[in-house]
């Protein structure tokens, strides 16, 4: 740009002695110079004509004079600016060093402990310029300088010039706000940015710092805008194995999608940052496992099921070994197709082995491998092939549980033999049938009443099936406490159902477990707590009576929130990659008057399983206890979207119109429920808990005497304690109900 050099040369003549060219981006171009009145080298940045001509000289003037008023450590000061021959300038420093693009260009990544600092020094930088009102708008490795070492935030002026003071986008032809690989997902939908659009392009910056990519690419830039939109990056841990998992959880933060479920703060990123390196991280127990999802080697892709429940029975199998630390089923089955490194799976699980293997099924002929890892250096430390018929898929399971122990040194204390003492079938398809029933069980909304079809299958094959039993009672029990089905279809089946399986398999932890929810569900508390404890003593990893015991009975039924507490982060502890367990402990932790941590185990609930009904609902709970009503809104709007509007979600929504002062809204909300109760079963505590937060005591009264003739569960779970039921039990003549219930006002 020879006539650009020429024209500041002789315009600042007397000021600055303009040498040569040295960048120039989509918005400015930089030149190199002498500061004769100081004599120093100073970098001047002219901006574009056509963008120039868009700002204008006396907004120009107003803007500089804003980022001239930035004083940080990390921040690359401002000297100077004006205007001459018609050409807009800031003069900066000159760095001798070079800009973090020139490194990564050089080097591909950083080393760990680097890329860490230098993203904290930004991230400080951005809190200063956020709390002085300040959005920069193109955080990338070409703006951050290196100057001995120190990380150097630069160009805060050129992209904030790019919107007027009034919010009005400026259109220039070829100049786009932002750059395509950093840019926040708001800013490609060409929404408004504010600050944690900067922490989100940091968090760009530090996944390309630490990978050697940034999170996302494409053949084009639209391409890359597209894949922001649509997909998660993968997590920075699973490419580069030295990252500490708690650097990848605060980059995959930073990395949210929608700007709510970032870190509120660049400040609060930069902490996060100081902290999780320093957390020291305990070497697994010696004595510790993961089964990972066995591979299906057949054709059939209803064969996923059945080498599901192989996974799962070898887990239950080996969590009766009371020295083997064994990690949950959710936790093992979230690497499932994914081919992660395992040593990154035995990071991630705090385990130091790890079980894999495959099935193939062929007519009656079934060829199961499975290979005993071991994580820190892969070596094999046992494998086995069972080429056997169908009927002996049982034996084979207890003999891979058996020659685990053996290979690890683990014994059941006065047991001769490490077997899973689980009632099994003898009939390979009732099994087959019980294992399809179990996994769409796990998948909660409608799938949970398909399931009670292959349960039933499973029991017409083999009356005698305990487990099937339990599963049938689970399923019945799940859809009465969801309200999916009404209490006269649920109730009488599921408690038949728990019964039985008690009946057939008393060694059985789920029949335990099936019988206390019907306990729960019929008030004896005492035969609740008896039963959870006995499934629990049957199987310590048993996650689903875990933390049903420490939420609906600790909690919402007995106050006892700091037992509560410890057998919710227990269950955390036993599947840590779960999104339910994160979400059981969120909601204990909220009605435990813990908001701050209650949000941030929340938020890796939503974050491990962003479909999950209930992960919004309990995170729209712990936003509106802690008074953060817009974030509540929106993930109370985000469960009623993954569920068809389920009416939890539905009442907890009127609720929050209600304390936010909205009583129209919180009306109209009420009417739909109505309506939809003249359809179908709504569980009148749910219309209870909206009638009382909009100012009818009477019929919030009379629909809660309607929930306790019905033993609403939903009653038990927010008549005591919960906050959700505040205002319920201020009603005038709530505490009878509590009484029908055998419970003292909390």
């Amino acid at each position: 740009m020879p006539d650009l050099l020429a024209r500041l040369k002789s315009a600042l003549a007397g000021r600055y002695s303009v040498e040569s060219e040295i960048g120039r981006g989509g918005m400015a171009t930089v030149l190199v110079a002498e500061d004769l009145r100081h004599k120093r080298q100073v970098a001047i940045k002219v901006l574009h004509p056509e963008l120039a001509a868009s700002v204008g000289p006396d907004r120009f003037q107003r803007e500089i004079e804003t980022v001239a008023g930035l004083t940080h450590p990390h921040i690359l000061p401002l000297h100077d600016s004006g205007e001459a021959d018609g050409l807009l300038y800031y003069v900066m420093p000159y760095v001798k060093g070079e800009s973090l693009r020139q490194r990564l260009e050089r080097e591909k990544q950083l080393p760990v402990d680097e890329a860490i600092r230098i993203a904290r020094e930004v991230a400080g930088a951005l809190d200063h310029a956020h709390r002085e009102g300040i959005v920069h708008r193109d955080v990338k490795p070409a703006n951050i300088l290196l100057s001995d070492g120190r990380a150097l935030l630069a160009d805060f002026g050129v992209a904030r010039m790019a919107t007027t003071a009034n919010g009005e986008k400026i259109t220039v032809t070829g100049m786009a706000v932002g750059t395509p690989a950093y840019m926040s997902p708001e800013q490609a939908a060409g929404e408004e940015a504010d600050e944690r659009s900067d922490i989100y392009s940091l968090g760009c910056v530090l996944y390309e710092l630490l990978t050697g990519e940034p999170p996302f690419s494409g053949i084009n830039p639209r391409a890359v805008m597209v894949k922001r939109l649509t997909r998660r990056p993968t997590d920075v841990s699973t490419l580069r194995t030295s990252v500490p998992i708690g650097i990848s959880r605060a980059v995959a933060r930073a990395l949210e999608k929608t700007p709510m479920d970032r870190f509120p703060t660049a400040g609060l990123f930069a902490e996060a940052l100081e902290t999780a390196p320093s957390e020291s991280v305990a070497p697994p127990p010696e004595k510790s496992v993961a089964v990972l999802p066995f591979a299906n080697m057949s054709a059939d892709p209803e064969n996923e099921y059945f080498c599901d429940g192989i996974t799962e029975e070898i887990i239950n199998a080996l969590a009766q070994l009371s020295e083997l630390k064994v990690a949950g089923r959710t936790s093992a089955f979230s690497f499932k197709g994914n081919n992660e490194d395992l040593r990154s799976v035995g990071e991630k699980l705090s385990v130091a082995t790890v079980l894999e293997g495959s099935v193939r099924k062929a007519g009656d002929r079934i060829r199961i491998t499975a290979q005993l890892i071991d994580v820190a250096d892969g070596y094999h430390l046992w494998s086995e092939r069972f080429d056997r018929n169908m009927g002996d898929v049982f034996a084979i399971q207890d003999e891979i549980a058996a020659s685990i122990a053996e290979r690890l040194q683990v014994t059941l204390a006065g047991q001769r033999a490490p077997r899973s003492v689980r009632p099994q079938t003898e009939n390979v398809e009732a099994y087959q049938l019980y294992l399809k029933g179990r996994a769409l069980l796990y998948q909660r909304g409608s799938a949970m009443k398909w399931s009670v079809g292959c349960f039933r299958e499973a029991l017409q094959l083999d009356p005698g099936y305990a487990l099937a039993y339990a599963g049938l009672s689970d399923a019945y029990g799940i859809l009465g406490y969801y309200g999916m089905l009404p209490p006269e279809e649920a109730w009488p089946q599921a408690r038949v159902a728990a019964e039985r399986a008690v009946e057939l398999g008393p060694e059985l932890a789920e029949a335990h477990n099936a019988r206390a929810l019907i306990s729960m569900r019929d008030w004896d508390w005492d035969a609740t707590e008896r039963a959870f404890e006995r499934a629990l003593e049957l199987n310590p990893g048993f996650i689903q009576a875990r933390t049903w015991y420490a939420l609906i009975y600790l909690q919402m039924v007995r106050a006892r929130h700091d037992e509560a507490i410890r057998q919710a982060r227990r269950a955390v502890e036993l599947d840590p990659l779960s999104a339910y367990t994160h979400t059981m402990l969120a909601d204990v932790l909220s009605n435990a008057g813990q908001p701050e941590e209650a949000i941030e185990e929340g938020r890796r609930g939503v974050e491990l399983d962003t479909d999950s009904y209930w992960g919004h609902c309990a995170l729209g709970f712990c936003y509106h206890f802690s008074s953060r009503y817009e974030e509540a809104q929106e993930s109370y709007e985000r469960a009623l979207a993954v569920s068809g509007r389920h009416s939890w979600a539905l009442g907890a929504l009127g609720q929050l119109h209600a304390d936010c002062g909205r009583l129209e809204l919180a009306r109209s909300v009420y009417t739909e429920l109505q309506a939809r109760s003249g359809q179908g079963y709504v569980q009148p505590m749910v219309l209870a808990l909206v009638a009382a937060s909009i100012g009818e005591p009477e019929e919030a009264l009379r629909l809660a005497h309607r929930a306790a003739d019905e033993k609403d569960p939903y009653l038990a779970f927010n008549g005591f304690c919960t906050p959700l039921g505040a205002q319920l039990r201020a009603v005038p003549g709530f505490n009878e109900i509590l009484d029908r219930m055998g419970l003292k006002p909390a």
